[in-house]
């Protein structure tokens, strides 16, 4: 892709000196009206504002706020309005606090329990409400524009998801689907005997006896029937790359609300965007050899995709650069670890990329490797320009927080962009039709136990090139059949990719029979053809991942280095 586009900054609050009480004077925001903390990350996740493209919505964290007084509730993390033209509020300021003064729905939790506006952000096509984290803001009778709409207008419903208990469930990044009125979540399982994330999908109605929106008729974005395994089985034990069910991670939506976006790994030790059909369960790649990416958000015209990747980082080349291997080994179960890779503690690698995605071609639109970019990005309404926040690339180990020299306002150490695209025509925001239910899912009863990923059964099999060439694959689980061990490959003349032939040897081994567990790659792969290349592991011991990684601190032992025509990609230190 070779887009023209230009890239500004947005407004934003001027930056407190620090986050006491107070420090936020009217010297600093004669306005009144808040200032953002001077903490790393202050502002974050960005949202559509539909009924018109000269605004966005922007998580931010405000502090030095006042102790009593009206300014007093510019304090913690909000929602902003923003123009993105360039003109002002009445008041004079470029942006408008949505929430301050709003109190978060006590007991209803994000990812983590971290009960707060800012993440995720998806406005509602009326204008007038918002879902920000796990709940929704609703001005009443007031597009949020309308000087009208004041925080003694707004109201924050929380949403509500029985999981069994008769508690609200956690809600892991609730994404609101474009019809507005189904909503899509993560749930993580962690215990001895599993360890995975599985996606949801279900319609909002509002309870005003109780002040909430309830998620009912709840279905899985999970299916354990063969038809949606990553790899068929076919006669003789041969292996067919099967692209269904391809979740993983719920990311979103695509624009029509008709598939929702996932992750999971089309080439080996790569974790790519895909969208999933509601009613088929048949899965479209949407992003190609992003070495990793999970932020994504498609132009609400259905035409683009701004993808937050780490691909041009340099962070995963040395694990996942050699393009053209099939996600064989990745079936073990070491897609977790390798998702770790993407941060360092605060520090996201990621860079914004402009993606086609009928071809997953690819465009990196910030070209300062100084930034990486945060949370969701999000598209003005008429599809003419993307927005990201992004933050300083540092604040991580070994000095986290430590951002000197930022050359922002006040010292602060994030920002909002904007890429605006002269060759995009704008288009009026799509009315969405409401999207199918996700029929190829499993219906989902509260307290239903949810059953572990079926995996490739032990043995022997053989994948054949789309092109030429095969793979043998062994595959040798635990005693009670309920983990993969160790999964072994060897390729001969192998292509799926044109001019890329691989030859040689990996596997992935558990390190111990449990659902959290280090694991091992040994790796001396061949690739030929149009560009040639090497990937290996130190011998005999191999490359052991920790689970640390989940924790996104990366901790191994043993190397592994990946070279392209000539150029050697070594891992990060430990720590780093």
């Amino acid at each position: 892709m070779h887009e023209r586009f230009t890239i500004s900054e947005l407004p934003a609050p001027p930056t407190a000196p620090s986050t006491d009480a107070g420090s936020c004077t009217p010297t600093i925001n004669p306005h009144g009206t808040g200032c953002l903390s001077p903490a790393w990350g202050a502002l974050g996740a960005v949202g559509t504002y539909y009924p018109s493209s000269n605004y966005i919505l922007v998580g931010a964290q405000l502090a030095g706020a006042p102790s009593s007084g009206a300014a007093s509730t510019y304090t913690g993390p909000q929602v902003l309005l923003v123009h993105t033209d360039g003109k002002t509020f009445p008041n004079g300021d470029p942006w408008k606090c949505l929430t301050c003064g709003l109190t978060y729905p006590a007991n209803f939790g994000g990812a983590s329990g971290n009960n707060d506006f800012t993440y995720p952000i998806n406005g509602f096509h009326d204008g007038k409400r918002a879902l920000a984290g796990s709940a929704i803001i609703d001005c009443g009778n007031y597009q949020f524009t309308d000087p009208q709409c004041t925080p003694a207008q707004m109201h924050a419903y929380p949403l509500y998801w029985d999981d069994g208990t008769g508690k609200p469930g956690q809600l892991r990044e609730a994404r609101l689907n474009p019809d507005d009125e189904h909503i899509g979540f993560n749930y993580i399982i962690t215990s001895a005997a599993q360890y995975d994330e599985f996606a949801f999908m279900g319609k909002l109605t509002f309870d005003q006896s109780n002040s909430r929106y309830d998620i009912g008729s709840v279905r899985m974005l999970y299916n354990p029937a063969s038809a949606y395994w990553p790899y068929a089985v076919d006669s003789g034990n041969r292996l067919r790359f099967n692209p269904a069910g391809m979740i993983g991670e719920f990311r979103g939506w695509t624009a029509d609300g008709r598939s929702a976006v996932g992750i999971q790994s089309y080439e080996s030790d790569n974790v790519d965007a895909w969208a999933t059909d509601n009613t088929t369960g048949r899965s479209r790649l949407l992003t190609r050899h992003a070495m990793y990416t999970d932020p994504n958000a498609e132009s609400p015209d259905g035409k683009h995709l701004v993808s937050e990747q780490l691909l041009g980082s340099g962070r995963m080349d040395f694990l996942g650069g050699m393009q053209g291997v099939p996600p064989l080994t990745d079936q073990a179960g070491t897609t977790g670890l390798v998702s770790g890779l993407h941060d360092n503690v605060n520090r996201r690698f990621f860079l914004p990329q402009l993606v086609d995605p009928n071809t997953g071609r690819s465009e990196q639109l910030e070209p300062n490797g100084n930034w990486n970019t945060a949370a969701d990005p999000a598209w003005l309404a008429d599809s003419s320009a993307a927005v990201w926040a992004e933050n300083l690339a540092c604040g991580a180990n070994p000095s986290p927080h430590t951002c000197a020299g930022s050359p922002e306002p006040g010292g602060r150490n994030s920002r909002v962009m904007i890429a605006r695209f002269p060759g995009f025509q704008p288009t009026p925001a799509p009315s969405v039709p409401i999207a199918p239910d996700a029929t190829w899912g499993l219906p989902y009863q509260p307290g239903q136990a949810i059953p572990a990923r079926p995996h490739l059964a032990a043995g022997t099999y053989t994948a054949q090139g789309s092109i030429q060439g095969t793979a043998k694959v062994v595959v040798t689980e635990d005693s009670s059949k309920a983990l993969v061990m160790n999964l072994a490959v060897t390729y001969t003349d192998y292509s799926d990719t044109p001019g890329v032939v691989l030859n040689g040897t990996e596997s992935a081994v558990r390190d111990s029979d449990s659902a959290i567990s280090a694991m091992t790659l040994h790796e001396n792969l061949q690739m030929t053809g149009r560009h040639q290349g090497t990937k290996k592991t130190s011998e005999p011991n191999g490359f052991t991942m920790s689970p640390a990684l989940l924790q996104s601190n990366f901790q191994v032992t043993g190397t592994l280095t990946t070279t392209i025509d000539g150029r050697a990609y070594t891992q990060p230190a430990n720590g780093t």
